[in-house]
């Protein structure tokens, strides 16, 4: 269709053209960035815990301090690290398997981003201002109240979280808009890729899980800042319904952040067996019911609350019943494989790991749901094992897995097979000898969060076993950050289908892909869009438009001073009572805080007012950019 006026074309370079970027290839990029720092950030302040730990009654860092390493450790890891390294892979992946240009709202997806970075931000800057939270990563009232934490480190850990989880959601939202509505021609939802699938469940776990979070964080910030009682007894508060909330939040969150991994195992385990999913449709309504379960079963982290014993009883069912789905799926993983063309690249190690080590994950889970074992179980290093089975052993290795396998088609370059294997082996058996054994240390009764032990109780080989193996799972990283480096100096020359096994969208266009994506929207006839194609002896897609111009979003900086908006009023009603007054008895910090504010709402109202219709990309630069890539 023609269009009545073009517009001028807005392309900026440099950084500028990061900092304004609405293209989801490059947020997904940014996300990658971000988030691999803030897993660097995490896992430095794990191998601190473990060095704290290796031998009894050591004293390398202070109890308090410990008691941050420990919280920071674990709200980075789950909020700055897993969640944004995830959202990286749906950004990259997720429009160009259903065939879209773009996501359905670019401004806000980069509105995302940087609510999250700018979170983020805030939540470390705690480190440098006197005091990081240290209630715990789940930060249980009252522990978490101005009487045992006075001074600002949870207001941190609140407000970091609160604009983080903008972005979160706002991200969640905006997938699912996009995989309903931008779906290619053909493209049912039966046609759909897994990972594509699972993201989209992902989308609406954290479109109904991140509101209750909210709504808890927002409960805290009144007790903390503005003397409420919610979660305070001696003021008719009640501190258990913090538990309530957080993991009304929580329980989802771990699927939220496993979910997607399981994408990533399918569509590498397909690949590399050179066959189609077994069980496609086994899988989709596995997915589904895993997404409805997982929000019926929080109370299982409670059991030893006091709820009574008909309520452990249903959640403990509950929470058994979600083995059956995740069964289901490693079957299906394990019938796809068998009898395939199996190929061993780095990507298939890690996405083969996964499998035994996540049912490991899986088992402990399903004893920790038996309440009268949990008993015995709950707050022992036990659930800590059990914990980063799923968490490091499922979701870190899906990562790693997804970012070999993708890394191609985001940058156009292999990354180094020989580094990706030492990765993984370095990784893996680390990951096995920090955490296995944690299983045991917490059947002999060692209590989670302890900064210190005893000679004598038999802990003191343990923990030094499970300190060498996360120095291991460290040198794993630093491989793959090596791989990288190098792989990021060699020139741009990997094909449309590296693995040359591609069966999905992503693989017939470039890598990496055009700032448009497809030339042509394709025609999708069937599962494995690509594969069948292939199978039919045909060399890509039949397009579903003729080739035409193409329009595009204006880039825009409005996202960027949106979230360091919202950082400046973070910051600035934070420390409110504690920077003097401005004028009269007017704070500063109000001051502050009313500034970012205005920055953000000043924000809204330009893009409000301001109507910038985007602009197209002519047939010209599209035949242009065919003829040179053909």
């Amino acid at each position: 269709m023609a269009h009545a006026h073009t517009h001028t074309v807005k392309r900026y370079s440099g950084l500028m053209d990061w900092l304004t970027t609405v293209d989801h290839k490059k947020i997904g990029i940014l996300y990658m960035i971000a988030g691999g720092f803030f897993f660097l950030v995490g896992g430095l302040e794990a191998i601190l815990i473990r060095v704290q730990l290796w031998k009894p009654l050591n004293n390398f860092v202070s109890a308090d301090t410990y008691n941050e390493l420990l919280t920071m450790h674990g709200t980075t890891m789950i909020f700055l690290a897993a969640m944004p390294l995830l959202f990286a892979l749906m950004n990259a992946v997720v429009p160009l398997q259903i065939g879209a240009r773009d996501v359905a709202f670019p401004f806000v997806n980069s509105l995302g981003f940087w609510t999250f970075l700018f979170g983020g931000v805030l939540l470390n800057v705690s480190w440098f201002t006197g005091g990081a939270p240290d209630a715990g990563w789940t930060s249980y009232a009252p522990l978490a109240g101005t009487t045992y934490s006075g001074d600002h480190g949870v207001d941190y850990y609140v407000l970091g979280l609160q604009i983080a989880g903008i972005g979160t959601l706002i991200g969640g939202i905006n997938f699912l808009v996009t995989i309903i509505n931008m779906r290619a021609p053909g493209m049912t939802f039966m046609r759909m890729p897994m990972f594509t699938w699972t993201a989209f469940i992902t989308s609406a776990l954290i479109l109904f899980a991140f509101p209750a979070l909210a709504v808890g964080l927002a409960a805290l910030m009144f007790d903390r800042l503005f003397d409420a009682n919610f979660f305070d007894p001696s003021g008719g508060g009640n501190a258990v319904l913090w538990e309530h909330i957080f993991w009304i939040f929580g329980h989802p969150e771990v699927y939220i952040l496993i979910l997607p991994a399981f994408g990533v195992i399918s569509e590498v385990i397909s690949t590399f067996s050179r066959k189609r999913l077994f069980g496609y449709s086994s899988m989709v309504f596995a997915t589904i019911l895993i997404g409805f379960l997982g929000f019926m079963v929080w109370a299982h982290h409670m059991f030893t609350v006091g709820l009574g014993p008909v309520a452990n009883a249903l959640f403990s069912i509950a929470t058994m019943l979600i083995a059956v789905p995740t069964g289901i799926k490693i079957f299906n993983w394990l019938f796809t494989m068998w009898g395939g063309s199996i190929k061993f690249t780095t990507a298939n190690l890690f996405a083969v790991g996964f499998i035994p080590t996540f049912v490991m994950g899986g088992v402990t889970g399903v004893m920790l749901a038996a309440a009268p074992a949990d008993f015995q179980y709950h707050d022992s290093y036990f659930v800590v094992a059990h914990f980063h089975y799923v968490i490091v052993g499922g979701l870190i290795l899906g990562i790693f897995s997804g970012l070999h396998y993708w890394w191609p088609k985001m940058f156009g370059r292999v990354l180094n097979e020989g580094l990706g294997k030492l990765t993984f082996w370095t990784f893996f058996i680390g990951f096995h000898l920090t955490f296995f054994i944690q299983h045991f240390l917490g059947l002999l009764g060692m209590p989670r969060r302890i900064w210190t032990y005893l000679d004598g109780l038999g802990f003191n080989e343990m923990n030094m076993i499970s300190t060498v193996g996360a120095f291991l799972m460290g040198f794993g990283t630093i491989f793959f950050l090596l791989n990288v480096v190098i792989t990021a100096f060699k020139p741009q020359n990997a094909p449309a289908d590296p693995w040359e096994d591609g069966r999905t969208l992503e693989w017939t266009i470039p890598s990496p892909p055009p700032e448009y994506n497809f030339a042509q929207t394709p025609l999708v006839r069937g599962y494995d869009a690509y594969w069948k194609e292939k199978t039919d002896g045909h060399k890509g897609m039949t397009p579903a438009e003729p080739i035409g111009p193409i329009h595009m979003p204006s880039p825009s900086i409005l996202p960027f001073f949106m979230g360091l908006g919202l950082f400046i009023a973070g910051l600035g009603f934070m420390y409110s009572h504690d920077w003097g007054n401005l004028f009269g008895s007017f704070k500063t910090g109000y001051a502050v805080g009313i500034v970012g504010l205005l920055i953000v709402f000043g924000c809204m109202f330009l893009r409000s007012v301001i109507d910038d219709h985007g602009f197209h990309i002519e047939e010209e630069e599209i035949l242009r950019d065919l003829g040179g890539k053909a």
